[in-house]
């Protein structure tokens, strides 16, 4: 997104491959001086950036409507409601069941950094009420807010399919250009990506806190280094920069071509809601009455929800894996593009 202002700002500029990379280096590198502060200064900093990731998302919901210039091209201030809800994007050559599936690629990679208050429950006072309170917390208010803001794009987006071809090569961005004023761009845009570089650090603690909890159990080669909690600061250290080294060595995959990278996010899509379902599977499945709920639960909705979460993933693997075409169209190079989640 910094990028695409910097197009949008100079239309002769086309960022490139390597400076790409340069700049989500660096990004990761803030990312991970912040992760290895003291628990303290990480929970002011985090809410500070929760609290303007809330508020940014209200600004934005509120200021698209209000700047949009869709008039300007001779169309309605708002899409018909008969197109919004009345018409599918075709933008895959499945059946268009499969294609509203397939929609849910973007809740999957957008519905991040929730997880972030169970990986630092050990690093918090009074856990057992606040780790469970904040993931609800978190992933309702996120969820809630996220479908408004997609209804906003709905019935203000002009052409879905220039977005997704735009030279600008971000859909966001693309997005803002086609229905606002180029100023109103960019104040958003700003704002996005401060709201996108705080859940970014926060998901950079949680990796950290993930690989410190293994490197204790002795998972790693070299768990000895990973393990080691700061003395200055008391928290895990090695196991951020540790992070961070992995994901700057597989950022070398954006020089492979965006199929390659894009393969590797959706990977990591599949194998994190894996994870995050087997412990619910297994209490809703097998525990059953044995199960012995804390202090802040979900009550009587605990099975239902477990039930409901555990199917929507068995759903959404195998819509992770299929290629964005069929028949003829079919190659090995179409597969691995669907991966990438773009073409859905």
């Amino acid at each position: 997104m910094i990028l695409a202002a910097a197009s949008i700002n100079n239309p002769e500029y086309v960022p490139q491959d390597w400076q790409v990379f340069l700049l989500t280096v660096f990004i990761m590198i803030l990312h991970a001086i912040l992760s290895s502060m003291p628990t303290k200064w990480l929970a002011q900093f985090n809410s500070a950036g929760s609290t303007f990731n809330f508020v940014a998302l209200v600004v934005v919901i509120i200021l698209i409507p209000a700047g949009t210039n869709r008039t300007e091209r001779d169309l309605p201030r708002f899409a018909p409601s008969s197109e919004v809800w009345g018409t599918i994007y075709e933008g895959t050559s499945f059946p268009p069941g499969v294609g509203v599936l397939m929609s849910f690629i973007g809740v999957i990679w957008t519905m991040s950094g929730y997880d972030s208050p169970f990986h630092l429950a050990e690093e918090c006072s009074n856990a057992n009420l606040a780790s469970p309170r904040a993931i609800v917390l978190t992933s309702a208010t996120g969820g809630i807010f996220g479908w408004f803001l997609q209804l906003v794009v709905a019935y203000t987006v002009v052409d879905i399919e220039s977005v997704l071809d735009s030279e600008l090569g971000q859909p966001f961005a693309a997005y803002l250009m086609q229905c606002m004023p180029q100023k109103i761009t960019l104040i958003i845009l700003a704002i996005t990506i401060i709201a996108g570089f705080s859940m970014g650090q926060g998901c950079m603690i949680a990796a950290s806190r993930v690989t410190f909890a293994y490197a204790r159990d002795d998972c790693f080669p070299l768990s000895k280094y990973w393990k080691r909690v700061n003395k200055h600061t008391q928290t895990p250290a090695n196991a951020v920069w540790f992070n961070c080294a992995i994901g700057i060595i597989l950022l070398l995959l954006i020089f492979g071509g965006d199929l390659a990278v894009g393969a590797l996010f959706s990977i990591g899509a599949i194998a994190a809601f894996i994870a995050f379902t087997i412990p619910i599977f297994i209490r809703v499945f097998f525990v059953g009455d044995r199960f012995r709920p804390g202090p802040w639960n979900l009550g009587k909705f605990s099975i239902p929800i477990g039930v409901i979460a555990s199917a929507f993933v068995a759903l959404m693997v195998p819509i992770l894996c299929l290629p964005s075409v069929t028949g003829a169209e079919l190659t090995c190079v179409s597969t691995i593009y669907s991966f990438s989640g773009k073409a859905c």
